[in-house]
């Protein structure tokens, strides 16, 4: 890997600390802490919501011009292994993958997401 490579790969992951860090000071912890006022799913639960809805926005090509899902993903997704580091044991966070039933939404491609 060279050396500008891994520069980039530091530049991001700091952008992204500030922005989940901003984002946690703005709305309170609520991502890791909600204050469930209408749901009572735990935090972790709540985080796969949110991974869920950016995937599908994602699969779908629905987004909002200021939003980027990309960027919120990759925050849920460091959030979603923050809760993680709170959490006995890494398994109790996810499914196994065997567990997971993937399947492509009618009418879209996954090329186009990912390729």
């Amino acid at each position: 890997m060279s050396k500008h490579t891994q520069e980039d790969i530091l530049e991001v992951c700091a952008d992204l600390a500030d922005f989940l860090i901003a984002k946690n000071e703005a709305y309170g912890d609520s991502a890791l802490n909600p204050v469930r006022i209408f749901s009572k799913a735990d935090a972790k639960e709540q985080l796969l919501v949110r991974i869920d809805d950016k995937l599908s926005r994602l699969l779908r090509g629905h987004e909002y011009a200021d939003d980027d899902t990309v960027q919120d993903l990759l925050g849920y997704l460091v959030l979603l292994k923050v809760a993680g580091k709170k959490r006995k044991t890494a398994a109790e966070l996810v499914k196994p993958v065997s567990d997971l039933q993937v399947r492509e939404p009618t009418g879209v491609s996954w090329k186009r997401v990912v390729g």
